[in-house]
């Protein structure tokens, strides 16, 4: 038994490092201060698992500024993830949402990331 505990954790160890998801990095680097991919309690901001292909402003329990809101009937694409991340006061005037994404680049890696999180 404890032979075959040895040779699982050599096989382990041999084969490396796991590789980091260069998107879930920039998600976390960028959006995990503020978001969760799932609801939890006592969250500020609304959960993001979903979010591509979700209709704006649409998580209840969260208090949207008036600018998304205004938006409400759109969804949130690809590009309108895009738009939003790399400047959020410009695509919505007076949203909450302060922090911005603005290398290219990264705001990609995140949305790719986000569009596996269901």
């Amino acid at each position: 038994m404890r032979v075959a505990l040895l040779a699982a954790l050599f096989a382990v160890a041999a084969a490396g490092p796991v590789a980091a998801d260069p998107g879930a990095d920039a998600f976390n680097d960028k959006c995990a201060d503020c978001h969760a991919l799932q609801p939890m309690a006592g969250q500020t901001a609304p959960p993001l698992a979903g979010v591509v292909g979700r209709k704006i402003a649409s998580v209840g329990g969260f208090d949207y500024s008036k600018a998304l809101k205004a938006k409400a009937d759109g969804v949130w694409t690809e590009a309108a993830l895009d738009a939003f991340l790399t400047d959020p006061n410009a695509y919505a005037p007076g949203v909450q949402m302060f922090a911005s994404v603005p290398d290219g680049a990264q705001r990609k890696l995140i949305i790719d990331y986000l569009k596996t999180q269901k």
